[in-house]
């Protein structure tokens, strides 16, 4: 059994292990998705098939989504500076956003080429080459999505689950490809367009979610169960009469918070910043992603004189 502690070094160790999780993450999805594309490549010159060509440059676009979401969990790692406080670990916030751009950009292109070939028709040959590369892709696509979006949402990391939803959307495309494939081979050249358009609007629904994802984050969102969890468990303190004005903010994947707690006017200072720790403790062991806590003590009874002298800064 090893002894626990909550100085700062044990904080940046938590702190870089999820950063490694998401590192190791993203190598991964990105080999798989980058063999997938690879794979594709070679079918594509075979068949020469503008569709599956498109549900390539997809694949390979999203393979590279991976680049700001590694940058950002690189600069998440650096130690927080007396310009930079926090860290730098918003800079997922940012990556973020670069991947709903991403995604916006496939949603373009994906209905681009669908409209461009319902007007303008264009000959498949093989489709069952073209249809098997189509399954190869959401195949790959969706088990990258489901590692992503799964870890992303472990580790708290927003811009990972934007990742994994993008990854998820160039799946939707290859479906498509696949669809299409089906259509003509059934004698009905305009189905693979009228898929591509379906698809489209999928894409749409799950750019949708992405950017709810994104501006949550970016807008200091959390979850209100999470704020009432802060509440209850600072008020079950010893020493406790009263726990509110809660505040939490997302740094990164990891979560900072901030809360006031009523303590009896007659204790000493040292007693107060006692049972601050122990709130910081209790709070640190029991809230998921929270590794660290600011608590405010005040009297539980005469505070509000204190108050009175900054309420006109409210």
């Amino acid at each position: 059994m090893t002894p626990h502690s909550h100085d700062s070094a044990d904080r940046l160790d938590s702190a870089l292990e999820t950063s490694r999780r998401g590192m190791r993450t993203l190598v991964w999805s990105f080999v798989v998705l980058f063999v997938t594309a690879i794979v594709q490549l070679v079918l594509v010159v075979l068949t020469g098939s503008v569709a599956l060509l498109s549900d390539t440059i997809h694949n390979f676009a999203d393979a590279l989504t991976a680049l700001p979401v590694g940058i950002a969990f690189i600069l998440g790692r650096r130690a927080a500076t007396r310009r930079y406080t926090y860290g730098l670990g918003r800079a997922e916030d940012l990556a973020g956003v670069v991947v709903v751009l991403i995604i916006t950009l496939s949603a373009a292109l994906a209905g681009y080429e669908a409209v461009k070939r319902l007007i303008v028709p264009q000959p498949v040959e093989h489709l069952w080459i073209v249809a098997a590369a189509g399954v190869v892709g959401f195949i790959g696509n969706e088990l990258v999505a489901r590692w992503r979006i799964n870890v992303g949402r472990e580790i708290g990391s927003a811009a990972l689950v934007a990742d994994g939803l993008h990854a998820r959307t160039d799946g939707f495309t290859s479906l498509a490809v696949v669809l299409g494939a089906i259509g003509v081979a059934l004698g009905f050249p305009a189905a693979d367009p009228i898929v591509g358009i379906g698809i489209t609007i999928a894409i749409l629904f799950v750019l949708r979610d992405a950017i709810r994802e994104v501006f949550r984050r970016l807008m200091d969102a959390v979850d209100p169960d999470t704020v009432t969890q802060v509440e209850q468990v600072a008020s079950e303190v010893d020493g406790v009469h009263k726990a509110d004005d809660v505040r939490l903010r997302w740094i990164g994947h990891s979560l900072r918070a901030e809360v006031a707690i009523a303590v009896d006017a007659s204790l000493t200072v040292e007693q107060a910043h006692r049972i601050a720790h122990q709130v910081e403790h209790r709070l640190v062991h029991s809230v998921k992603r929270l590794t660290a806590a600011v608590v405010h003590t005040e009297p539980a009874q005469g505070a509000e004189a204190a108050h009175d002298e900054l309420s006109h800064h409210h």
